[in-house]
C-alpha cells in the first residue's frame, strides 16, 4: 500500500486561511459545497443553469432580509427590505444595548381543480441585532413601515453632532 499514488488534494500554507476570500477553499463544508457543486455541473446541459445549486436554494429560502446602515450628519438610518411581511409581523426593540429587528413570515397556499390538488407551506423567521453606538438617543428612536421597507431612525445627541472636527491634510 505504501506504493500507491495519493489522489487526496494537499494544500500547502499555513493552514489557516490568509484571506476572507479563501476561507471555503480551506473551510471543510466549502471544499464539501465545491465537490457538490461540481457534480451539480456534470449532470446538468450546458448553459441550464442559472445558479449554483446551494445558491438556488438559498435565493429561494433565505429568510435574512438586505439591511443598509448609514450614518447622516443628525442621525444614523437603518433600512431593512422584508418584501411580503407587514408591520403586524415585525418587531422593533431595544435591549442591552442593541436595535433588535425580527420579525416572521407565513406563506400557505393551496389550489384545488379538477384532477389535481396543490398545497403550499413556508416559513421563515429573522432576527438582526445592531450594537447602538455612543452618542445616540436612545428615547428618540423611531420606526417606519412602508411598502415592505422598514426604516428606524436612531438620533444623534448634540454633544455627538458636534464631537465630529476636520482634519487637514497637508501635502509635502
Amino acid at each position: 500500500m505504501a506504493d500507491k499514488e495519493s489522489n487526496v488534494p494537499v494544500k500547502s500554507g499555513s493552514g489557516a486561511p490568509s484571506l476572507y476570500s479563501d476561507f471555503f477553499d480551506w473551510h471543510p463544508f466549502g471544499s464539501l459545497r465545491r465537490q457538490i457543486n461540481n457534480l451539480f455541473n456534470e449532470f446538468t446541459p450546458a448553459g441550464k443553469t442559472e445558479l449554483e445549486p446551494f445558491e438556488r436554494f438559498f435565493a429561494q429560502g433565505s429568510t435574512m432580509p438586505a439591511v443598509d446602515v448609514v450614518e447622516k450628519d443628525k442621525e444614523f438610518a437603518i433600512t431593512a427590505e422584508l418584501p411580503g411581511l407587514d408591520e403586524k409581523n415585525v418587531e422593533v426593540k431595544l435591549a442591552n444595548g442593541c436595535l433588535v429587528i425580527s420579525g416572521e413570515k407565513k406563506d400557505e397556499r393551496e389550489e384545488k381543480e379538477k384532477g389535481y390538488y396543490f398545497s403550499e407551506r413556508r416559513y421563515g423567521s429573522f432576527r438582526r441585532a445592531f450594537r447602538i453606538p455612543e452618542g445616540v438617543d436612545a428615547d428618540k428612536i423611531e420606526a417606519a413601515f412602508d411598502k415592505g421597507v422598514l426604516t428606524v431612525k436612531l438620533p444623534k445627541t448634540d454633544e455627538a453632532q458636534k464631537a465630529e472636527k476636520k482634519i487637514d491634510i497637508k501635502a509635502k
